[in-house]
C-alpha cells in the first residue's frame, strides 16, 4: 500500500478567502464584545451575582472539552495501533490545540479583568481545582505540540507512540479536571456528583469527533483530494457509539439524583418544571444532540450518506452546547439550599429560581472564540502539511512523514 503524502491546502480559492474573512469578522466581533463588557461592566450582560457563568462559559467549556476529544483520533492511531486512523493524527493534534486556544481565549476575556490572570498564574491555591487546571491546560499545549513534532520530524517517528500515550493520559486527566470543577461544587445541588468527571470524558469524545468530522469533510470538499467512504463510515459509527454513551451517562446521572431524596427537587426542576432549561434539555440536548444523530447515523435510509453524517455531526455540536447550557446556567439558576430542611424567604430572592437571558455581547464573545479556533485551524492547514494528499479507500493504511 502506497505511503501517505502530506500536503498543505492551496488556500487561494475564493471560498477559502471568504471563510477566513468571515471567521475574522466573528473574531473581531468577539474582541469588540469583550472590550464593551470590560468598559461598561457586566451589567450590560445577562449575568448577575447569582448567574456568574453565562453563555461565554458555555462556549469556553464546550471548546475545552472538545479539544480533548479531538485528540481521540490520534490516540486511536498511536496508542491502540489502528493503522486506518494514522493519516488523520496530525489534523487531530492540530484541532486539539486550536480548540483549546479558542476556549481559553473566551475564558480569559470573560473574567471581567483579564489582567488579573497574572495573579492566578503566580499565586496558587492547590485546594482549588481551578489552580490544577492552569497546569493541565498549559501542559496540554506542550504535550500535544511535542506529539505533533514526533509526527512531523522523521527522526522522531520512533517516539510517536510514547508521546501519544502521554497525550492520551493527559487529556483524560484534563477532562476529568474540567468536569470536577462542577462535581466538586458541593454547595450547588445540580453539580455535586462524582459522575460529572466520566460524563465530561464521554462528552469530549462525542463533541471532539463531531468537530473533527466537520473540519475533515470541509477540508476535502471541492478539492483535488479523495476522501474514502470506508474511513467516513468508521468515523460515523464511532460517533454514534459516543453519542449513545453520552445519553447513557446522562440517564445514569439523572437516575442517581432521582434515587437521592434530597435531589428530587433538582431532578424535577431540570426535567419537568425548569421552563426554558427543561425545554433545552429535552429538545436541544436529548432530541437534537442525541436521538436525531443516532437516527441519521444508523437508519437504513441515511446510513452511509455523507450529508447525513455532516448533519449528525452538526447536531452533536448543537446538542453539546445545549447540554452545557442546561448544566452550567441551569445549575446556577436552581436556588441554593442555604439551610437544609428549612424554608428560606428574604428580599434577596432566596429560594427563587434565578432569571437569565444572554445578551448579544455574550453570544458574540462565545462565537468569536469558536471562530478563532477554526481560523487558526484553517491558517495552519494552509502553511503546514497536516492533511494527506489522498484518503481514498485503500490509501489510508500507512503514513509517511
Amino acid at each position: 500500500m502506497a505511503s501517505i503524502q502530506y500536503r498543505e491546502i492551496d488556500g487561494r480559492s475564493a471560498a477559502f478567502r471568504t471563510l477566513v474573512g468571515a471567521l475574522g469578522i466573528l473574531v473581531l466581533a468577539g474582541l469588540a464584545a469583550a472590550w464593551y463588557m470590560e468598559h461598561q461592566g457586566h451589567h450590560v450582560t445577562g449575568m448577575s451575582n447569582r448567574i456568574v457563568w453565562g453563555v461565554p462559559h458555555v462556549f469556553a467549556v464546550f471548546l475545552i472539552v472538545a479539544a480533548s476529544g479531538a485528540l481521540n483520533v490520534a490516540s486511536i492511531a498511536s496508542v491502540f495501533g489502528r493503522e486506518l486512523y494514522k493519516p488523520l493524527a496530525r489534523l487531530s493534534g492540530l484541532l486539539a490545540i486550536t480548540l483549546l486556544a479558542g476556549g481559553l481565549s473566551v475564558l480569559v476575556l470573560d473574567l471581567g479583568r483579564p489582567d488579573r490572570l497574572v495573579v492566578a498564574m503566580t499565586h496558587y491555591n492547590f485546594k482549588s481545582v481551578f489552580a490544577w487546571n492552569i497546569f493541565l491546560y498549559t501542559g496540554f499545549f506542550a504535550v500535544v505540540a511535542l506529539y505533533l513534532w514526533t509526527m512531523f520530524e522523521r527522526r522522531m517517528n520512533g517516539f510517536t507512540q510514547r508521546a501519544g500515550l502521554v497525550a492520551f493520559v493527559w487529556r483524560l486527566v484534563l477532562t476529568t479536571g474540567t468536569g470536577s470543577i462542577f462535581g466538586f461544587l458541593v454547595a450547588r445541588e445540580p453539580y455535586d456528583s462524582a459522575l460529572l468527571a466520566p460524563l465530561f470524558i464521554v462528552m469530549s469524545f462525542a463533541f471532539g469527533l463531531a468537530i473533527f468530522l466537520l473540519v475533515l469533510m470541509a477540508a476535502y470538499r471541492g478539492r483535488a483530494r479523495a476522501l474514502g467512504d470506508a474511513l467516513l463510515h468508521r468515523l460515523g459509527n464511532l460517533l454514534g457509539v459516543f453519542v449513545a454513551a453520552v445519553l447513557y451517562f446522562v440517564a445514569v446521572f439523572q437516575l442517581t439524583n432521582f434515587y437521592i431524596a434530597r435531589q428530587h427537587e433538582v431532578v424535577r426542576f431540570l426535567l419537568i418544571d425548569g421552563g426554558v432549561y427543561t425545554g433545552i434539555f429535552w429538545i436541544g440536548q436529548v432530541l437534537v444532540g442525541g436521538i436525531v444523530p443516532l437516527a441519521l447515523l444508523f437508519a437504513p435510509a441515511t446510513r452511509g450518506s455523507r450529508g447525513a453524517l455532516a448533519a449528525a455531526a452538526a447536531c452533536v455540536v448543537a446538542g453539546g452546547l445545549a447540554q452545557l447550557y442546561v448544566l452550567i446556567i441551569g445549575g446556577q439558576a436552581f436556588p441554593l439550599a442555604m439551610f437544609a430542611d428549612k424554608e428560606v424567604s428574604s428580599s434577596f430572592f432566596d429560594g427563587v429560581v434565578a432569571s437569565y437571558a444572554p445578551s448579544l455581547p455574550e453570544v458574540a464573545l462565545g462565537a468569536g472564540g469558536m471562530a478563532l479556533a477554526l481560523a487558526l485551524t484553517a491558517l495552519a492547514l494552509k502553511v503546514l502539511p497536516f492533511l494527506p494528499q489522498s484518503l481514498a479507500d485503500g490509501d489510508a493504511g500507512s503514513a509517511a512523514p
